[in-house]
C-alpha cells in the first residue's frame, strides 16, 4: 500500500514539474515571437543592407557661404558711351557708306551734308571778321584821341558799342560753324563749301543708319545711332524685400540668352526709391571680356551675398520627411536572432543657405556634433527604410 502511494506522489510530482516546465517554455517562446517595438525616430538596418544602402559617415564642418540671389536684368551702356548724331541745320544727304555694325572711332566722318545755309554762315562769318579788323582799329584809335582830348566821351562810346556788337557777331557765327563742323580757324575765302563732314563723337559700332543718299534731314531727325559697348553695365530689377541683401562691391555672375558660360559683374550703385511696382534698380559693371554682350540683352543675374562662417553638411545629408527636414546619426550595435543590426536616429534640423554641394543647418539645442557619427551618404536609403520598413528595416 505504501508503495503504491510513493507511486501516485510522484507521477503527480512529475506532472507539476512538466507542466511548469511547459508553462515557462510557452512563455519563452511567446516573449520571442513577439516583435520589437522601435521608437518613431530609429531605423535599423542589417549589415547586407548597409552595404546596399551605400551607407557613409562624415562630420559637421564650418564653412564660408554667401546666400545667392537670383535677378533679372537687362544690358545697358552708359550715357557717354551712346551717342545719337543729328544734324542740327539740316540738309540733304551727299554722302553715306556705313551701314550698321560698322566699327567706327571718334572724329571718322560718317555722313557728308549740303547745305546752302552753309555758305551763307561762312560767307557771314568772313565778312564779320573783316568788319571787326577794321572795327578794332577804329576803336584804339578813337580811345587814343579820347586820352588827348580831341574826342568828346560820347563818340568813344558810340565806337566802343559798335566794336563790341561786331565782335558778339563773330563770335556768334563761330558758334555756328563749330556746331555744323567747320572749324573757323582754317576758313578762309577760298575754301568755302556748302558741304560739311558730319563727324562721330565716340570710338563704337554703329547701332542705327537712318540715312540715303538724297534724303532731306532736318535738325531733329535721328541720323545715326553708335554705342561704344567697351563698357556696358547690368541694370537689374530687385524687390523691396532683398533690398538690404545688395550693396556696392558685390560680386555677381550672369548668364546671357540660353549660354552656359558665365560672366562677371560688379554692383556699383543701388536704387534709392521704390517704384510704384514695388521694385528698385541696381546697376553693376561688367568686368569679363564677353564677346557676344550687346545692349539691350535681356540676363540672369546671381548675385553674392556677404560670406559667413556657418555649420554646414554635404547637401546628401539632409533629407526632408513631412516638411520637415532631417539628418541621421549613428546610435548602437546589436544583435538579434544571431543576426548584427546598426541602429540609425533621425534628427530634425533647419535649413539654411545652400553652395558649392553644401547646405547651412541649425542643430537642435543640446545636439554635440563632436561627438556624433552623422550620415553624409545614403540618408535617402534610411528614408525609405523608415517610411518602408518591409523593403529595407526589418
Amino acid at each position: 500500500m505504501k508503495k503504491l502511494n510513493y507511486t501516485i506522489s510522484v507521477i503527480i510530482s512529475g506532472l507539476i514539474i512538466s507542466s511548469v516546465s511547459c508553462t515557462g517554455n510557452t512563455k519563452k517562446v511567446a516573449e520571442a515571437a513577439k516583435p520589437e517595438v522601435l521608437p518613431e525616430d530609429i531605423v535599423e538596418l542589417r549589415t547586407d543592407q548597409i552595404k546596399l544602402a551605400n551607407i557613409e559617415f562624415g562630420a559637421v564642418e564650418m564653412h564660408q557661404m554667401g546666400n545667392i540671389l537670383k535677378v533679372n536684368g537687362i544690358v545697358s551702356v552708359a550715357p557717354q558711351n551712346l551717342a545719337t548724331v543729328c544734324m542740327p541745320l539740316g540738309g540733304f544727304i551727299k554722302n553715306s557708306t556705313l551701314v550698321p555694325g560698322n566699327y567706327i572711332t571718334k572724329g571718322q566722318t560718317i555722313a557728308v551734308i549740303e547745305n546752302q545755309d552753309f555758305v551763307d554762315i561762312q560767307q557771314n562769318y568772313l565778312e564779320s571778321k573783316n568788319k571787326l579788323i577794321f572795327a578794332e582799329a577804329d576803336f584804339k584809335r578813337h580811345t587814343d584821341l579820347y586820352r588827348e582830348d580831341v574826342y568828346s566821351e560820347q563818340n568813344l562810346q558810340q565806337v566802343t558799342v559798335e566794336y563790341r556788337n561786331q565782335k558778339a557777331m563773330v563770335k556768334s557765327l563761330e558758334e555756328k560753324l563749330l556746331l555744323i563742323g567747320i572749324n573757323p580757324e582754317k576758313l578762309n575765302e577760298d575754301n568755302i563749301s556748302s558741304s560739311v563732314s558730319l563727324v562721330s563723337p565716340i570710338n563704337g559700332f554703329l547701332k542705327e543708319a537712318n540715312v540715303n543718299i538724297g534724303k532731306y534731314v532736318s535738325p531733329t531727325d535721328v541720323l545715326f545711332e553708335i554705342v561704344n559697348s567697351d563698357k556696358l553695365f547690368l541694370e537689374l530689377t530687385l524687390f523691396e524685400k532683398d533690398a538690404d541683401k545688395v550693396a556696392t562691391g558685390q560680386k555677381m555672375k550672369f548668364y546671357i540668352n540660353n549660354e552656359t558660360e558665365d560672366h562677371e559683374a560688379v554692383i556699383t550703385q543701388t536704387g534709392k526709391s521704390v517704384g510704384a511696382d514695388k521694385t528698385f534698380r541696381v546697376y553693376a559693371s561688367v568686368t569679363s571680356s564677353c564677346k557676344n554682350l550687346m545692349p539691350g540683352m535681356y540676363v540672369n543675374a546671381y548675385i553674392e551675398e556677404s560670406d559667413n562662417v556657418v555649420t554646414v553638411l554635404p547637401a546628401d545629408a539632409v533629407v526632408s520627411f513631412d516638411d520637415k527636414d532631417y539628418i541621421f546619426t549613428w546610435e548602437k550595435e546589436k544583435e538579434e536572432a544571431g543576426k548584427a543590426f546598426t541602429e540609425y536616429r533621425m534628427v530634425e534640423v533647419k535649413k539654411g543657405i545652400t553652395g558649392s554641394g553644401y547646405i547651412e543647418i541649425k542643430l537642435p539645442e543640446g545636439f554635440d556634433p563632436g561627438t556624433k557619427k552623422i550620415v553624409v551618404k545614403g540618408a535617402y536609403n534610411l528614408l525609405s527604410a523608415k517610411k518602408n520598413a518591409g523593403e529595407m528595416a526589418c
